[in-house]
This record gives C-alpha cells, structure tokens and sequence, in this order.
C-alpha cells in the first residue's frame, strides 16, 4: 500500500484580512462549537470604567477547538518552562483554576 504524498497548499491573505493583536479573549460553548471572541482591553480610568475593542471572532467545530487547546497548552508549558509561570492579576478570578483545568485535560 502506498503512503499518499502530502497536498501542497499555497496560502493567500483575503481581502479583508487583517493581523490585530488581542490582549482579551472571550470563550463562548454550545452543544455543538466554540465561539472565540477577540479584542483589545483598554486601561481602566479613575473611575472604575473601561472598554474594550473587539477585532474579530472566530467559530471552531469541538474538534479544531481539541487541537487548538492542545497546542496552546503546549506552548503555554514551553513558554513556562523558559521564562517561568505566567501569573495572572487577581482581578481574573477563577482564570489560574481555568488554566489548570486546561492542562489536567490536555496532554
């Protein structure tokens, strides 16, 4: 039995594509996908008050969610293992136990 050969693939930005960096990220679940939602949070005034940019979502299927969990998960262990445990403000909240559970599930 022959092994096929690899497709080759020739990437190409659309149109609208657009590179935005994110400093926030909400994960929204149903039965069947993840809805990753992207933005940018802004500093909060004297007030207590502040906005955040949202640039862009992002719908996965559960099974392109696995594979992504994965391989953040082993990027967050590498990045770890060279500059030390990423500490997380205690205004997150559960954000460390989140975390953690994301590792306790992937390998």
């Amino acid at each position: 039995m022959s092994i096929p050969q690899a497709a080759h693939i020739r990437l190409v930005n659309a149109t609208d594509y657009r590179d935005a960096y994110a400093n926030s990220i909400q994960i929204r679940v149903s039965v069947w996908d993840f809805l990753l939602i992207f933005g940018r949070l802004q500093p909060v005034n004297r007030a207590g008050s502040g906005s955040a940019k949202l640039s862009g979502d992002l719908p996965e299927s559960a099974a392109g969610q696995g594979v992504a969990g994965r391989s953040w998960s082993r990027n967050v262990r590498q990045y770890e293992g060279t500059f030390g445990e990423i500490k997380l403000d205690p205004i997150y909240g559960t954000a460390r136990t989140d975390q953690t559970r994301i590792r306790e599930y992937l390998p």
